[in-house]
């Protein structure tokens, strides 16, 4: 029997109106269980190291346990000679990855962008500047942020809004350790260990803080340049013979007991070095043996170590630069790297950047 349309019109409505009656419901309760599930894992990781974590923090930030070494490895009381790393990346799990980046594609360059969770701002000025450069000469790019939990502040309204920023975008990595400065070397081991499992295909992979300028052309320009090694490849601006700070009031204070020797190996600056993809896997495996230390991008220097290799000067050294003096377009036009006081002056100088006519 046919249907009256009346009928059919008036049965559509009820069903409209359900729906919308129902959709805010159903999105509050995703919501609710979504984060009820990032808390209830936050809560059991830390409830799980809470002896470890509470010494470690006391130790490193309030200065105190003076005459207590920070327990910064575990020993297993039935086999007292294996040490257990707490810097070891895969004591930690990802509790938020669906990006498609190395999934549906095999970059040339991955750019990795260790960010706090409650910095949105500077991930958005990246969005707009050098993270939307996604094919360069041919070569694709592509750029994801890795954050930890949050630590301080409203941290279920922080953790919600990693949540929605992640629909919108899908190039956030988010793993369960405590995202912190102390932390810098957990974050930048998991970064390792996410492009060992995630990328393994792609060439190359770079390590890059959230305030930087990078001249993605001039980076693949360098790549592309005869002579580049494609394995065991670590490069960006150099750092010989640097002293361990043992000064108990300096943000850079490691103790002996962390450190022993005087020097640091030869290593990069932690504001964006460059490394072929087959050292993330090998540095992720030599982290097991090497006593971890507050300083991420040392210890990344004491991992090339280990292996028995050295980090590479650029071909031109001045391309990785630290802090700029003013602006000027076209020295940017000749740079790989530099560092920038805040978000607002990434967006300025890119847009000066790019704008028709030669920089120089």
């Amino acid at each position: 029997m046919k249907e009256d349309s009346g009928e059919k019109d008036v049965e559509r409505e009820v069903v409209e109106i359900s729906t919308h009656q129902r959709k805010p419901i159903l999105q509050a309760i995703f919501k609710f269980l979504l984060l009820l599930g990032v808390m209830m894992t936050t809560f059991s990781y830390i409830s799980a190291n809470r002896a470890t974590w509470a010494e470690y923090l006391q130790y490193n930030l309030n200065g105190t346990n003076k005459n207590q070494s920070p327990p910064l490895y575990q020993v297993d009381p039935n086999q007292p000679f294996i040490q257990y790393h707490l810097a070891y990346p895969r004591n930690y799990h990802f509790i938020l990855d669906d990006t498609e980046v190395c999934r549906s594609n095999t970059p040339y360059v991955v750019l990795v962008v260790p960010v706090a969770p409650g910095n949105r701002k500077a991930r958005d000025a990246i969005r707009k500047t050098w993270g939307n450069e996604t094919l360069v000469q041919g070569e694709l790019i592509q750029t994801v942020f890795l954050l930890g939990l949050p630590s301080h502040g409203n941290i279920t309204a922080l953790q919600e809004g990693v949540s929605e920023e992640n629909l919108q975008y899908h190039d956030l990595i988010q793993s369960d350790f405590i995202d912190s400065y102390i932390n810098l070397t957990i974050k930048t081991m998991v970064i390792m260990d996410w492009l060992a499992t995630q990328c393994p295909k792609a060439s190359y992979a770079m390590k890059i803080d959230s305030d930087m300028f990078l001249n993605v052309e001039n980076l693949v320009r360098m790549l592309k340049a005869p002579g580049i090694p494609k394995k065991e490849y670590l490069t960006g601006m150099l750092m010989w013979n640097r002293p361990v700070v043992r000064t108990r009031s300096s943000k850079w204070y490691v103790p002996e007991e962390m450190y022993p020797d005087p020097l640091y190996p030869t290593y990069t600056l932690g504001m964006g070095y460059l490394l072929s993809i087959d050292l993330a896997r090998r540095f992720v495996d030599v982290s097991k043996l090497i006593k971890p230390f507050n300083i991420e991008d040392a210890y990344i220097g004491m991992c090339m170590k280990k292996l028995g290799l050295h980090p590479t000067q650029a071909p031109h050294p001045g391309d990785f630069r630290a802090y700029l003096n003013v602006y000027n377009r076209c020295t940017f036009s000749r740079v790989i790297t530099y560092i920038l006081g805040t978000s607002e002056q990434l967006v300025t100088f890119w847009t000066d950047l790019k704008k028709p006519g030669p920089p120089c």
